[in-house]
């Protein structure tokens, strides 16, 4: 899950080199047309953070209707996630050579055309490969939506757009699984397919605004694109991700060799891929960067949080709506305290940072979300099921320590390097929380599954993990939900050690120096 004000360093790498028109007052767009542009962002925004938080409380009722098993679920989430972290800086990238009204608009064409074939899917696989296209249209939209804002606005309103975009990206990110669990709590299991239907009406206001009420912006200078870059970063994404998935197969123990030989495969080819930047004129990630240890440092906290983060948020709707069998109107309040501490404490906090540096709310903020982590994975592994009394306080102790290192984090990785660089960090640190997004789906799947089947031993005729169950004997459900129970607190577990070493590796790699002093460091 991405925050508004992590998303906003998008606009940074999107329209870094947007020159201007000749308009007199240096934008692109004249003032009366400025609100449809702010109002098309929006509703841009609102398609991508809607569709990554629902789709979480909706993939039960996916699994029900189109018989998936738990790979195929994994596959659902990740197909985006693979094709959107592995193409979005191509995406910003795309926006300076060809100009941001054209690219912004053809990226929501292709999310909302993906999203009507994944609302029309028969079957698993189908669902799966509409929801890889989608991550290529979003590739294009997400760094594009406040790029154009950024573009649009003279600097001295920019500011205040970015504000409302942020307030109201928070909104739709907070209502948006409130709203989705309350639909797919009413009707039956086939209702899922609206959450992608409803794309078509918001994307299609978004495209008319674009196309009716706004001026094309002239590109900035052109640059060759890195299509070699993005396929080969796809390729090894996708071989990592295939193989780690393997691993949560019903006979995993059986395909180990296959698993092991794609995530090997998936090293190799990234292995190629650093080979093959370090030779482009323009290359999709500026490697010379990672030579500054607070900018790798700050990057390998985002890693191991939003891998923490991303894994929990996948499998704990997966426990509470097939496992303990609440309902999707219940579980999507768990998301609710995330946005809000997000959005209302992340102002504050980046100006604490500000005044003491960004390491130790940083490092503060992980010790709390591993605690957060912890207090999900004891009561859950006991046997404890008390939504209102455990779970859902541990997810408002998560969003205080995530509000504690968003803004944080931007800072450490803004300040870490020369202010013509900030573009490239941003977009880099950005591709980093997509891509632990990714690999956490597959991983922390292959922990579930070995851990659901060996507390479930030799009892047979059970359904897997986060597969709904209905009509079964009450001791064999019994063993089904202790096991359900045990899996997701290992997963748990595993995700509160991660954000220990981010507590670890953000104390001694990013500066307790103001952002001022620290700008001035030497880089290692």
């Amino acid at each position: 899950m991405q925050s508004p004000s992590e998303a906003s360093g998008d606009a940074v790498e999107a329209s870094g080199a947007a020159v201007s028109t000749g308009a007199a007052n240096g934008t692109f767009c004249p003032q009366p047309q400025r609100r449809f542009v702010l109002i098309a962002a929006i509703l841009a925004s609102a398609l991508g953070f809607i569709d990554g938080s629902v789709v979480s409380i909706a993939i039960p009722a996916i699994r029900a209707d189109l018989g998936a098993t738990l790979a195929d679920a994994q596959w659902i989430s990740n197909a985006y996630a693979l094709t959107l972290s592995a193409l979005i800086l191509a995406g910003g990238a795309a926006g300076d050579n060809f100009g941001l009204r054209r690219t912004f608009v053809a990226g929501i064409v292709l999310f909302v055309i993906a999203s009507l074939a994944c609302a029309a899917a028969p079957g698993p696989a189908s669902l799966i490969g509409g929801r890889a296209v989608q991550g290529i249209g979003a590739a294009i939209m997400v760094p594009g939506s406040l790029a154009i804002i950024a573009k649009a606005y003279p600097k001295k309103e920019r500011g205040r757009a970015i504000g409302i975009w942020a307030a109201a990206s928070a909104l739709t990110t907070a209502l948006g699984p409130v709203i989705g669990g309350l639909v797919l709590s009413v009707f039956d299991d086939s209702v899922w397919r609206v959450i992608f239907a409803i794309n078509l009406p918001l994307g299609g206001v978004a495209i008319y605004l674009l196309l009716a009420r706004v001026p094309a912006d002239r590109p900035a200078e052109r640059r060759r694109l890195d299509l070699g870059g993005a396929a080969i970063v796809t390729v090894g994404l996708g071989a990592l991700a295939y193989g780690l998935t393997a691993l949560s197969a019903e006979d995993a123990g059986s395909s180990a060799n296959r698993s092991i030989a794609y995530v090997v495969a998936g090293l190799v080819i990234f292995a190629g891929f650093i080979f093959w930047e370090r030779r482009q004129r323009d290359p999709m990630v500026t490697l010379s960067l990672f030579r500054i240890g607070a900018f790798t440092g700050a990057n390998v906290v985002t890693f191991f949080l939003y891998f923490a983060l991303s894994g929990v948020l996948f499998y704990l709707p997966m426990l509470l709506i097939a496992g303990w069998g609440l309902g999707e109107a219940e579980v999507g309040f768990i998301f609710l305290p995330l946005s809000a501490a997000i959005a209302l404490l992340s102002g504050p906090v980046g100006r604490l940072s500000d005044r003491i540096g960004p390491r130790l709310p940083i490092a503060a903020g992980s010790l709390v979300v591993a605690v957060a982590f912890a207090g999900l994975a004891v009561p859950v592994g006991a046997g404890y099921h008390g939504f209102w009394t455990a779970i859902f306080p541990a997810m408002v102790l998560l969003g205080l320590g995530m509000a504690l290192v968003v803004s944080p984090l931007s800072t450490a990785i803004m300040t870490a390097v020369e202010d013509n660089d900030t573009g490239a960090a941003s977009g880099i640190n950005n591709a980093v929380s997509r891509i632990a997004g990714l690999l956490a789906v597959a991983a922390l799947g292959g922990v579930a599954a070995f851990r659901y089947a060996a507390v479930l031993g030799s009892t047979a005729n059970v359904p897997g993990f986060g597969e709904p169950a209905a009509n079964l004997p009450a001791e064999i459900d019994a063993v089904r939900l202790a096991a359900s129970d045990a899996a997701f607190s290992a997963v748990a577990w595993v995700t509160a050690g991660l954000c220990v070493l981010s507590a670890v590796v953000a104390w001694t790699t990013i500066s307790g120096a103001t952002p001022k002093l620290q700008k001035d460091a030497s880089p290692i």
